[in-house]
Formats: C-alpha cells, structure tokens, sequence
C-alpha cells in the first residue's frame, strides 16, 4: 500500500499498488498489517508481476509530487504560432509526498538483477512492464529516470539478505545474521 502526505505531512490518501499504476480497485485502501489478511496478494513491487517471492530492505524512499501552477507563453509567439507557443517558463509547487516504505517485494526474475546489482537491467525489465502510454515517445526518457533516481536511493540503502515470502510469511523469512548463527 502507498502512503500520500501533504505539504504539511498529514496523511491525505491510501493507495493499493495498482491504484498507483492507474489501475482500478475493488474496495478502498484501508491501512491494516498485512500479517492479518488471511491471502495477501502480494505483487512486485518493480514490475507489479503476480506471486512476488522476495522481500528486500532499505531505507524509506520518498517523492514528492509537483503540481504546476502557471505556464507562461510569449504573447507573439503565442499568436505566430496559432495558440500553440512553446512554454518559456513552468511553475510549481509542492502537492504530495510519496511514502514508498522500507520493505520492498520482487519477483524471481527482479530479484534476480537485484542480487546482480543490475540498475539498468531492473529499469528495463520494469519499463518493459508498464502501460504503453508511459514508455511511449519521450515517456520513455522521463520514466526510465525517475526510476533510476528511486531505484538508485534503494540499491544504495539495501540491507544485506533477503526474505523469503512463503505461505503464512508474508513478511517473509529473513537467514539469522552470521553472528547470531554461531
């Protein structure tokens, strides 16, 4: 589940995963322990595929979201160009904060470039996963981006070891530290 603040860091919405991929879901997004749901459906959390099968750590991840205020044109350019001038200049400001979370799932074949540190293979893999309209045309650039920057923050945080989501686990089962093994 995603967690969205406002400038003043009030919680003003949940949303499922799929929500936030501009997917439509059954039932609101209500806040509660994954541990108490009797069949979590938990996807990837980088290519959204079915059954994710790992859980990794790092440090919470935030974005903020910008909303654009004010667009300013040049009024002959405006004119010249039969009201489709090129913008000179944008302004915006703050509207939300993301709260990604500390915990992220992945599949076998994310989980797999991962444990590779393979950044630019994860941004293909997800990219390749998305709705057309986002890798679409300069889509592409901008999204392969924004997820470098956030799955750069997470590569730099990883913790060592990984979980492994089973049946009844959904917070997964993490190996006992070699210190703690001897």
């Amino acid at each position: 589940m995603n967690v969205r603040f406002n400038p003043h860091g009030v919680i003003v919405e949940y949303l499922h995963a799929a929500e936030q991929r501009g997917e439509r879901s059954d039932h609101k997004a209500e806040p509660v322990p994954v541990t108490e749901i009797p069949d979590p459906i938990i996807e990837c959390d980088f290519c959204s595929a079915p059954d994710a099968t790992w859980i990794y750590q790092c440090a919470n991840q935030l974005t903020d979201v910008r909303r654009v205020t004010a667009q300013v044109v040049a009024v002959s350019d405006y004119r010249n160009r039969h009201h489709a001038a090129r913008v000179r200049r944008t302004d915006t400001e703050h509207a939300l904060t993301q709260a990604w979370g500390e915990r992220w799932s992945a599949c076998d074949g994310c989980a797999d470039l991962i444990e590779t540190r393979n950044i630019y293979g994860l941004i293909q893999r997800v990219a390749d996963a998305m709705p057309a309209k986002m890798v679409r045309g300069t889509h592409l650039a901008r999204t392969r981006a924004l997820l470098h920057e956030t799955y750069s923050t997470v590569f730099d945080t990883l913790a060592p070891g990984r979980g492994q989501i089973t049946p009844g686990n959904p917070m997964g089962i993490w190996p006992e530290p070699p210190e703690a093994a001897s």
